[in-house]
């Protein structure tokens, strides 16, 4: 049997951990993405073939950056309500809401198209975990960025309040799992 080191073994387990427990359970990406898009569809009044169609690009990126799908899915609960070209007045576009002239170095090709935009809304909400330490800020971070959160107050109470909009998006979504 080779011998792991601890940091080796707990890299694997959490890696095990997170693939197999996630607030959707273990299983394939089918089965997730099932389940996913009927809490969708109850928690939110999204039509099934939008649910069904974006649920497995939901699981796939969320696996892929390391977040809740249930987070990215309240993300873009809360960023479009599931209108997939909805434009916002600042600029931003698709599902996740994301501002191509920010973005476009990071996440190259057509925004408005759905697995694009989730995946560059995720890579987005992923990095700011990254930087700001918690859920919480990135998600504030998400609406106002890091400069607006941290040098004015009035855009860091409503960074705070955004997160607790997509934090209540998601705990209605998981009561309905």
């Amino acid at each position: 049997m080779p011998h792991l080191s601890i940091k080796s073994v707990f890299v694997i387990v959490s890696a095990l951990a997170f693939a197999g427990c996630s607030s959707l359970g273990g299983g394939s990406v089918e089965k997730r993405a099932a389940k996913l898009s009927k809490g969708i569809q109850q928690a939110y009044s999204v039509a099934p073939e939008t649910a069904n169609r974006v649920s497995p690009m939901i699981i796939q990126n969320a696996t892929q950056y390391q977040v809740d799908p249930l987070l990215v899915a309240a993300l873009i609960r809360q960023e479009s309500s599931y209108r997939n070209y909805a434009v916002s007045h600042a600029g931003a576009v698709g599902l996740t809401q994301v501002i191509p002239r920010y973005w476009q170095q990071n996440c190259p090709g057509d925004l408005l198209e759905e697995n694009i935009n989730i995946n560059c809304g995720t890579y987005i909400i992923a990095k700011y975990n990254q930087s700001a330490g918690s859920w919480k800020k990135a998600l504030a971070y998400y609406n106002v960025g890091p400069t607006g959160y941290n040098t004015n107050r009035k855009m860091k109470k409503q960074g705070k309040r955004y997160a607790k909009q997509v934090k209540q998006h998601q705990q209605d979504l998981k009561s309905k799992l």
